[in-house]
């Protein structure tokens, strides 16, 4: 108990992964509460037909999961001011998006027929649209978050003292961006998710880094 209280009180900043909790269950309540019976309107543009699926993607996809976490987890021990900065990043986007679900129902007609026992990748895709409903999708949390895992690693300082901190961040660019195309080469998002995402991280980091928005040379130079 002494140790569980030591470490509670070196690491106060904990309380904030509690969001969490009121994501998940906000969450829940829009996947149970938006279905065909009760109507959405549906996210589709001319560039998501010309898109084709690939049942591969399902990796990035899967990862991006390892990718939040491990980046949090990284912030949480390393640097606190970072950790606070990207909490707020992903939570500030995560809860616009809910709301935007609440008061705009939404969903897509994306996902195609496919065998799910082709391959090991296409029985995880099987497996991914039986979980996980086509609602709720607009603006894409999968690439909201990405864009703002990324730009708080590659802002790092801690990472960029690092002896491999140059190819952490490179790495981070290719996942992020693998997760992001990973969206709609599976049809789980239309395009104007991922641009809904990225107006709207766009917005949000002005308001916790500054602006100008896309002021990120001074970093590329480092790398």
């Amino acid at each position: 108990m002494r140790r569980i209280r030591d470490f509670l009180k070196e690491y106060r900043h904990l309380w904030v992964l509690s969001y969490g909790i009121v994501y998940l269950l906000w969450f829940r309540f829009l996947e149970r509460s938006v279905t065909v019976r009760t109507g959405y309107h549906i996210i589709h543009s001319v560039l998501d037909d010309r898109i084709p699926f690939c049942e591969y993607f399902v990796v990035p996809y899967f990862l991006w999961f390892l990718y939040i976490a491990a980046g949090v987890l990284y912030f949480f021990f390393v640097n606190r001011e970072d950790y606070y900065r990207v909490c707020t990043f992903l939570f500030s986007g995560m809860t616009a998006s809910l709301l935007i679900c609440t008061v705009y129902p939404n969903g897509t007609d994306l996902r195609p027929f496919f065998d799910p026992g082709k391959n090991a990748f296409t029985k995880l895709v099987g497996w991914l649209y039986r979980t996980d409903t086509c609602t709720n999708v607009f603006p894409s949390i999968h690439v909201y978050n990405s864009i703002a895992m990324h730009i708080a690693i590659s802002k790092s300082r801690n990472i960029g003292r690092l002896h491999f901190g140059k190819w952490i961040k490179w790495g981070s660019l290719l996942l992020s961006t693998s997760i992001c195309c990973a969206t709609v080469f599976l049809k789980q998002h239309s395009m104007l998710d991922v641009g809904g995402a990225v107006v709207l991280a766009s917005i949000v980091y002005g308001c916790i880094y500054g602006y100008p928005v896309f002021e990120m040379k001074p970093q590329w130079d480092k790398l």
